[in-house]
């Protein structure tokens, strides 16, 4: 049996799933044409009460096309220190959109309306000018960490005051959704542009949506098709996110159930010198000071159970919907063993 647990992407498309892609109506989508692909698009749309919607081959893809809308090169677009966009996107957002990231030194990638206020830089010539705010929920580096939807909101209002574009990266939005019992639509009230990913968490092979209202969209396509972006009968993929949307929601409880069982566990431990909170299905840990970090990892891999290594003796599991319960059980009883 081997156990992975380095991401939720990891996953491979159920029977079900493969089902329904096998069954989708498809067309040319640069042409507009793929049936299933606009059915997807709009009901994403719907969901967050957003007027337009565009299907990406990547969560990244969708990010950057954000940035690219927001801004203009020179623009600065505030951040946390541990945001996807600038840790692991390959440094996009300067090359394809010739911006800046003013970082903030938030909590567990999470931060508040004050520090954003404090990060935008004065109305003088010779700074760079600050155009949008990207949030990210849940924080990926911050352990799917969920933010508080006050401090979203206060954001919102910081946003509005000084003409600043919203985007969210929400990448796992749908595990902040059912963690929090928060909707879509609340998401959606509030920010501008949203990107939402379907092959975390949501067990599809590839795809991730950018949603916003028609004015800021208007480009969305034009930037997708610059960035390499279009495709034809691409209908077979969204098919997997309509199914994975009716089926794969609510069972994310389960993964969040098991990450803190699993964190619980690894607390006990005298080589784990502190496990972040886990809120829903990312479990990050630290050893000690005197534990090799890659021979722990070894270790675990050498009984079939993979783990990915986040650097600075940090260490994370990502539960997720191919992780059983026959696993969970194999896990725990290594981790009592350790």
């Amino acid at each position: 049996m081997t156990i992975d647990l380095r991401s939720d992407t990891v996953t491979k498309p159920s029977k079900g799933m493969l089902d329904a892609m096998m069954q989708a109506k498809v067309g040319d989508d640069v042409f507009r044409e793929d049936e299933t692909i606009n059915k997807l698009e709009v009901k994403v749309a719907k969901m967050f009460g957003k007027e337009r919607a565009l299907f990406f081959p990547s969560g990244t893809m969708a990010n950057q096309t954000a940035l690219k809308l927001h801004t203009k090169p020179g623009d600065q677009v505030i951040c946390d220190k541990y945001a996807h966009i600038y840790n692991y996107e390959s440094g996009g957002a300067s090359f394809n959109s010739g911006i800046s990231c003013k970082l903030i030194d938030g909590v567990r990638g999470m931060f508040t309306a004050k520090q954003v206020e404090e990060a935008i830089n004065p109305d003088a010539y010779y700074y760079s000018k600050t155009s949008l705010v990207e949030v990210e929920n849940t924080t990926n580096k911050g352990g799917g960490a969920c933010w508080d939807f006050d401090e979203i909101i206060k954001i919102n209002e910081v946003c509005k005051n000084n003409n600043l574009g919203y985007h969210l990266d929400g990448a796992r939005i749908w595990n902040a959704l059912v963690a929090k019992n928060e909707t879509a639509m609340q998401y959606g009230n509030l920010f501008d542009t949203i990107s939402v990913c379907f092959s975390k968490g949501l067990g599809c092979p590839v795809g991730s949506i950018l949603v916003g209202n028609s004015e800021i969209m208007n480009d969305a396509i034009r930037i997708r098709k610059i960035f390499g972006g279009n495709m034809r009968q691409a209908g077979y993929l969204a098919a997997a996110g309509l199914y994975a949307l009716q089926y794969n929601l609510d069972r994310l409880k389960e993964d969040h159930k098991r990450a803190k069982e699993i964190g619980e566990k690894l607390t006990n431990l005298s080589v784990i010198k502190h496990v972040e909170p886990i809120e829903t299905n990312i479990v990050i840990f630290e050893l000690i000071d005197d534990v090799d970090e890659k021979l722990f990892v070894k270790q675990l891999a050498d009984k079939n159970i993979h783990i990915i290594s986040m650097g600075g003796r940090k260490l994370r599991m990502v539960t997720h919907l191919d992780y059983t319960d026959a696993m969970h059980n194999k896990l725990i009883e290594v981790i009592n063993l350790i």
